[in-house]
């Protein structure tokens, strides 16, 4: 067992991520506690999204950015490793070609942080979950 030294609380994993005391509650607030790396990809991701559905909101859910619009659209994290994408088994299925070159799981797409962030693909997986209705 693993103790955060800053908020106590006890973890099966050593240095596991999470957060100390209150959970973010705006997009802006949970980039801004993440490492300085991991900001610069999430603040390219989320851009990407917005741009591709503007009309969505922007929220958090599950603990993670959230587009959403009369339902969850997509959701993204920073990961240790990666940055999640969450845009639900269904858009792992019809993009399964583009994302070949990615580790993905029931409706998963880890995008490792070393490298290039496919931006634009990211938003056609987010247009399509918006225009199709189909989400995490």
């Amino acid at each position: 067992m693993w103790v955060c030294p800053k908020c106590g609380r006890s973890f099966k994993n050593t240095n596991q991520s999470h957060y100390c005391g209150e959970k973010p509650k705006t997009i802006d607030e949970y980039i801004s506690v993440q490492d300085k790396e991991q900001q610069v990809y999430l603040v390219q991701v989320r851009k990407a999204i917005h741009e591709a559905i503007p009309e969505a909101e922007e929220k958090i859910s599950w603990g993670m950015p959230t587009f959403w619009k009369q339902h969850n659209i997509i959701h993204f994290a920073a990961n240790k490793k990666h940055i999640g994408i969450y845009a639900g088994i269904q858009a792992v299925i019809e993009f399964a070609e583009q994302l070949s070159s990615y580790r993905t799981s029931k409706g998963t797409i880890q995008i490792p942080y070393e490298e290039p962030m496919p931006l634009e693909l990211i938003a056609q997986i987010a247009l399509w979950c918006y225009e199709t209705g189909n989400h995490p």
